[in-house]
């Protein structure tokens, strides 16, 4: 039994023994959470630009939201939906009416929201739109990230979710992403029921379509009859700048899937919201979940949400974001390491060069954890850069200062 004083390369060492080998973390052993800051085992303080990819938009702990959770716990946490509890029916007039739907279905993971979506655009191709059975097509698009499940590795373009796992699942399409020309072909074809892409893309490094992409979806997906499906998991409730990164271009999905920040990373929740014609096309029976919808998920979403709401903290994301980035655009005019800056309110990425296989964004990630700024790189060569959005001025500046001397320590 490991005691508090054990040292972090033992917990490290223990997660490699007793854990599955499927993630590969900067070897930070965190203990606590405040904020916009997190502590090691150690007591080393950090400022956290990763917010677990969006999910704690609201900062580590946020004291309304622990509230919520405490006050729920002490009376009922879980049902199922064999029986009606008095949080549900509250928590989904709450968030329908928070974003304009009719419907609500509640899971606990993005992708298990994700897949979710996938059902109900099927069923409603065939019930509403009159798609011939088992032959429904939904398009994708290159570079997509939504989880690792089999529904989710069969729409993705990375070798590293896909190879040996196979065969996958039939009926998907895969385009280029923000490319209205292929979607325009790939429309053509009748049997299909909707398009499921990412606003902004996330994982494959805060890739930002051109102005009038989202716009260009819909009107798309509406000439065509097809379902416009937004995955805003790890870009929706704040994260660029926007209650939704849907509402830059205001155009509003057939389909929204929400997670990650739902629940400000206080408990697992997740969401697919649609009106009736849509959501409806789905019997009791078709589709459910034992943890989706318990009461506690709903004390702490509805709290979470409210947090978003009290505090401004689309406007608070996007003034921020725009600090970062002329911070961060003034060090790529200076630094040959520094290729690229793109992102939108506080999502955001830097390029460091032109090699995916590089080890240097790892080694610069390493160095900013020595220098008390926690960062992740994603696809080798891209570094995220995604604070909570209750980061201050004062603090931005500081971390920016962190970004700056440690990028400049690699040239």
């Amino acid at each position: 039994m490991l005691t508090i004083q054990s040292t972090a390369q033992q917990f490290i060492d223990q997660e490699h023994h007793y854990g599955a080998h499927n993630y590969h973390p900067l070897p930070v052993v965190l203990q606590r959470g405040e904020g916009i800051h997190v502590w090691d085992v150690s007591g080393k303080q950090y400022v956290d630009f990763l917010s677990a990819y969006s999910a704690v938009n609201q900062g580590h702990c946020h004291p309304f939201i622990l509230q919520a959770l405490y006050d729920q716990a002490k009376n009922l946490t879980l049902t199922s939906r064999a029986f009606y509890n008095d949080q549900l029916g509250p928590f989904e007039e709450y968030v329908t009416d928070y974003f304009g739907y009719n419907k609500v279905l509640m899971a606990n993971s993005g992708v298990e929201a994700g897949e979710a979506a996938v059902k109900l655009c099927r069923r409603w191709g065939y019930d509403v739109k009159g798609i011939p059975s088992n032959q429904a097509k939904i398009i994708f698009v290159e570079g997509n990230f939504w989880g690792r499940t089999l529904a989710a590795i069969s729409s993705s373009t990375d070798p590293s979710s896909r190879v040996g796992f196979g065969p996958f699942m039939t009926g998907y399409e895969i385009i280029p992403y923000n490319d209205l020309t292929a979607l325009d072909a790939a429309l053509k074809d009748p049997n299909v029921a909707g398009f499921m892409f990412e606003p902004i893309q996330g994982e494959a490094g805060v890739i930002v379509p051109d102005e009038g992409y989202l716009r260009g979806v819909r009107e798309r997906c509406t000439r065509a009859n097809v379902l416009m499906i937004a995955d805003e998991v790890q870009t929706g409730i704040a994260r660029t700048g926007k209650r939704l990164a849907c509402d830059h271009e205001n155009v509003k999905p057939d389909i929204l899937i929400l997670g990650k920040a739902l629940s400000g990373g206080v408990f697992p929740v997740s969401a697919v919201l649609a009106d009736d014609e849509i959501m409806l096309t789905i019997k009791p029976g078709e589709h459910g979940s034992t943890f989706g919808g318990n009461p506690l998920a709903c004390a702490v979403a509805k709290a979470a949400l409210e947090v978003i709401v009290a505090e401004d903290l689309s406007r608070k994301a996007d003034h921020m974001g725009k600090l970062f980035r002329e911070r961060m655009h003034a060090l790529a005019s200076k630094n040959p390491l520094v290729k690229l800056v793109r992102g939108k309110g506080l999502l955001n990425a830097v390029v460091i060069n032109d090699h995916p296989e590089s080890s240097t964004a790892w080694n610069i990630c390493l160095a900013l954890a020595e220098n008390g700024l926690l960062a992740k790189p994603t696809h080798g060569n891209i570094i995220r850069f995604a604070p909570p959005l209750v980061i201050n001025e004062q603090d931005m500046d500081a971390s920016c200062s962190i970004i700056e001397s440690t990028m400049t320590s690699f040239t």
